[in-house]
């Protein structure tokens, strides 16, 4: 598994405790930012790890910002992104699970570290189900190709 990280100035120490939790898990990934204390918007990170993920050139991503809500709906806005915004364990598996979600997003100033690590952590091991998901999903999809 290949992870894009990325985070706008809010949610950049969350984005530090992520990365640990991925080289905890020998999971590979590349930092997309961003690395400064001053305002970024958070499109200009959240658009292009959606890409990268959406055409397959890595597999998930995580996106970091205040709130999570910013970055979600940015990514949610690319062709075949499933990005959840999640500040529960339960939400974590379930998004896997049931969603096939490919993003995950986090907000800092929602929640702490030791959970956004937990949820890190189950996001990433969580495997998808198929069955009655899968064919939600394809309705998802067939949807977007008439876009």
């Amino acid at each position: 598994m290949k992870v894009a990280l990325a985070s706008d100035h809010g949610g950049m120490n969350l984005k530090k405790e992520i990365a640990e939790v991925l080289d905890e898990l020998e999971i590979a990934y590349e930092d997309f930012g961003c690395d400064c204390e001053g305002s970024v918007d958070y499109p200009d990170y959240a658009l292009p790890v959606a890409k990268k993920v959406a055409a397959g050139e890595f597999d998930r991503g995580i996106l970091i910002c205040g709130t999570g809500i910013g970055m979600s709906i940015a990514a949610n806005k690319v062709k075949g992104i499933r990005c959840a915004l999640v500040h529960d364990t339960f939400s974590a598996k379930a998004t896997r699970e049931h969603n096939n979600t490919n993003m995950l997003s986090m907000g800092e100033r929602v929640i702490g570290p030791g959970l956004a690590r937990e949820i890190a952590k189950i996001w990433l091991t969580a495997e998808f189900e198929g069955g009655r998901h899968q064919t939600r999903i394809g309705k998802i999809a067939t949807y977007e190709s008439t876009l």
